[in-house]
């Protein structure tokens, strides 16, 4: 445990540069006692490691100096195969370079390792689209991935649900959720999420910005998405479901589903309970509701009630005749 901890207390300084104590030691969770000790067993080893002191000060590694340990385990190397995801690198033109450096990796590891890295990548694809979805390519995909890349600003004529306006953007990343790319972008200072699909062109300046240090995708993805679904549902609709309403109610969303496993669900003889559940506003709650047919019927907020009455009207003036 001690040598994986010294090891990796060397990869983060290699990568990252000046560290102090105490980011060490919550990184690592361990004491910062822990860590100074550490950093004396690596000198001791002939490691060229330094402390500078004052406010910016911390942990360093000699200028120039790399080891040649990659530190690479062979659960490590297994998840490296596992995370290639074939589709995605195509739709960014990085296919050839993927499978070019799937093969130098496969070359660095021991021999025993080889057969286990191959076993891996061919019994275990991820396909991270939605069923009965073509995966088109969008044509500004790649643009988009460049001016992430080199920090430069786009001209973009964007289509969102107010309408097509032309728009200046500094993008920070590309997500790829549910099969649809994102660019997390900054505009006027504010940071926002917009969907490639609905860029309807796009012109690459040769504009520059400076891109946050603090900036963290992932994080800023997992806040963003939170805060996105927890504005969305503004209201609570009571329903009465089945068994098998209650399990379509299950697909609506991740919101909903939590709300139906939270549930006291007390069924009657028939399997019918009553219980309350999150809706958006009431045009999409009862094009949700439809989906789920005779199985849900809901008896509160009298919108959507009505709603729902109004839209079975609709289909039996359809399919009386």
């Amino acid at each position: 445990m001690r040598a994986s901890r010294l090891l990796s207390i060397m990869m983060m300084l290699q990568s990252r540069g000046r560290l102090s104590a105490e980011t060490l030691a919550e990184e690592l969770e361990v004491s910062m006692r822990t860590i100074y000790r550490d950093i004396d067993q690596l000198s001791a080893a002939g490691v060229p490691v330094y402390a500078e002191t004052g406010r910016n000060g911390g942990f360093a590694l000699l200028d120039g100096w790399r080891t040649r340990l990659t530190g690479l385990t062979a659960p490590e190397a297994k998840a490296l195969f596992l995370s290639g995801l074939p589709g995605p690198a195509a739709e960014l033109g990085l296919s050839d370079d993927m499978a070019a450096a799937e093969l130098k990796l496969l070359a660095a590891l021991p021999a025993d390792w080889q057969d286990e890295a191959r076993r891996i990548s061919g019994r275990f694809h991820l396909d991270p689209k939605g069923w009965f979805q073509p995966g088109r390519v969008h044509e500004h995909l790649k643009s988009v991935a460049d001016a992430v890349w080199s920090e430069r600003r786009i001209h973009v004529r964007y289509e969102s649900w107010t309408g097509v306006s032309d728009r200046v953007l500094e993008p920070l990343g590309l997500v790829l959720k549910g099969g649809i790319w994102y660019v997390v972008a900054r505009r006027e200072g504010a940071i926002r999420t917009y969907r490639l699909s609905n860029i309807l062109a796009l012109i690459m300046t040769e504009e520059r910005f400076e891109r946050p240090d603090d900036f963290d995708l992932p994080g800023h993805w997992e806040q963003a998405t939170l805060q996105f679904e927890k504005d969305i549902y503004v209201d609570t609709a009571l329903v009465r479901a089945s068994e098998v309403g209650r399990k379509r109610l299950l697909d609506v969303s991740q919101v909903v589903r939590s709300a139906v496993e939270a549930a006291q669900i007390e069924p009657d003889a028939e399997g019918w309970a009553t219980l309350t559940i999150p809706i958006e506003e009431i045009g999409w709650a009862a094009r949700e509701m439809t989906k789920i047919g005779c199985e849900i019927v809901v008896l509160e907020p009298p919108e959507l009630r009505s709603r729902m009455a109004e839209m079975a009207r609709k289909l039996w003036a359809l399919y009386a005749g």
